[in-house]
Parts: structure tokens; sequence; C-alpha cells
């Protein structure tokens, strides 16, 4: 007869392993001595190897038992059944190793591949890291919006860049975080603003009007909120007839007139 620890030795598992097997039922407690020692025979080493060989291989203690008493045929079943629900964990940790990779990336977190390969072409053309943050914090709160949609506009920011007018745009609000409200860059930014939106009403491309508008406002008013200037840009181009950032509006004139106080068209 074989003492626990003997058993634990002859199954290559530790005497702890023995205990706790015992315990949720997995190997029958033995007899014990004279001196109240457990002793076991032939019959434990056999089960508890047999026990450890499943364990070892990945199949959960929850289903070991099953597996023991089970035939041929349903033990081939459970075994098939176990292998089919490792691959799928298998498959949900490589993802969870994905994401973390992209966490550990920064700007890929919540942001798709097209999103940070804009970004990134934003910095090889020198665009300041303090800007790409804040344009890449509005990427992902439209990636978020609009994932069906995003692959599609970054497309078309990506032909936009394209333009000397948007190179030379993003050069001058790469540094105009800093800017006073009287700086007389903002005039060249509206100047250039307006140009590329002229062109965009003349395409039919001033907008998403599946955007939602209150969407659309949060993303207009952290622009507006990103820099002592940008609120005074905003209205330089209301004065000279547009709206919005997000979504351009080309105002009309006698709207605009009876929006504006008498002095604000003397303004700039």
């Amino acid at each position: 007869m074989l003492t626990i620890s003997q058993l634990a030795a002859h199954a290559g598992v530790t005497v702890r392993a023995v205990r706790h097997y015992h315990k949720i039922g997995l190997l029958p407690e033995p007899e014990r001595d004279r001196s109240g020692y457990r002793t076991y025979g032939a019959a434990a080493v056999v089960r508890l190897i047999r026990i450890h060989t499943l364990a070892d291989a990945g199949v959960p203690l929850a289903r070991v038992q099953e597996l023991l008493d089970a035939g041929p045929e349903e033990f081939a079943d459970g075994v098939q059944e176990i292998d089919k629900n490792l691959r799928a964990e298998i498959r949900r940790l490589q993802d969870t190793r994905k994401r973390l990779a992209r966490l550990a990336a920064g700007e890929h977190l919540a942001l798709p591949r097209s999103v940070v390969d804009y970004l990134d072409r934003l910095r090889a053309i020198g665009v300041q890291e303090r800007y790409i943050e804040m344009e890449r914090d509005a990427w992902i709160m439209i990636a978020a919006q609009v994932p069906h949609q995003i692959d599609a506009v970054i497309a078309k920011k990506h032909e936009e860049l394209d333009h000397p007018d948007m190179v030379r745009l993003y050069s001058l609000l790469s540094e105009a975080l800093d800017w006073p409200v009287d700086d007389p860059r903002i005039t060249e930014v509206a100047d250039i603003m307006e140009r590329l939106m002229m062109r965009a009403v003349e395409a039919g491309e001033t907008g998403d009007d599946s955007w939602d508008d209150q969407f659309v406002d949060l993303l207009d008013s952290a622009t507006v909120e990103s820099s002592p200037g940008a609120e005074r840009l905003m209205a330089v181009l209301e004065e000279r007839g547009w709206r919005g950032w997000t979504r351009v509006e080309r105002v009309p004139a006698g709207k605009l007139d009876a929006e504006l106080p008498p002095s604000a068209g003397d303004s700039c």
C-alpha cells in the first residue's frame, strides 16, 4: 500500500494536488490505516494518472469526472467538444492580445488603420504633435459615431491633402493653438478656408447631412474651445457668409445680415 506522498510521486503530481482532487470528488477518499493515514492501491495510481493526463491536456477539472466515467464514443465526443471550446478561447485570447497591442501603440486605441495612417501623413508634412493629438481625439469620436463611413471620409481627406492650400492650412493650424484672438494669421487661415469651402460647395461636398446635428455641434464646439483664436476664426468666417466647421453651410446674405448685430460687419 502507498502513502499519499508515494501516490503523488507515482503519478507525477504534488501532494497538494492529490488533496485537492479528494476535496472536489475526482479521487475517492481511501481507507486509512490504524494510525489514521491514507493508504492507496494500484487503482488509485491509475485513476490519478488519468486525472493528471486529462488536466494537463487542458481539460477543465469540471469536465474530468465526466470523461473518466464515459465510454469510448462519449469520451471522443467530449474531447472534441472541449477542443472546440479551447479553440474558441484561443481566438478570444488572440483578439485580446491584438487589442492590447493597439492600446500600447497609443493612436490605435479606438482608431481604425486608415485614420492612423492619415495622422502619420500629417506628421510627415510637419504638423505639430499637439495639433495631431487634438485631431486624433476628434477622429476617435467620428469613428465611433459613423464607423461604416470612416474609411471613405479619410480617403477624401487624403485627396484634399494633395492640394497646396490644405497643406498650408495644416501648417498654420498646427501653430495656432496659442495664437491670441487678434493674431493677423487668423485672416490668412480664414482666406484659405474660404477658398476650400467655395470649392467644396461647387463640388457639392459641404458635409454629410446624415450626421446627427448634436454630434456636429459637439465637434464644432471642440474646435472652438481648442484655442483663443479658434472662436475668432469661426466668427470671421461667419461674417463672410460661412457657418460650421464639420458641416460647412453657405449662409444667405439676407439671413446673415438679419442675424448679425449692426457693427459686426466692421469688426475685421
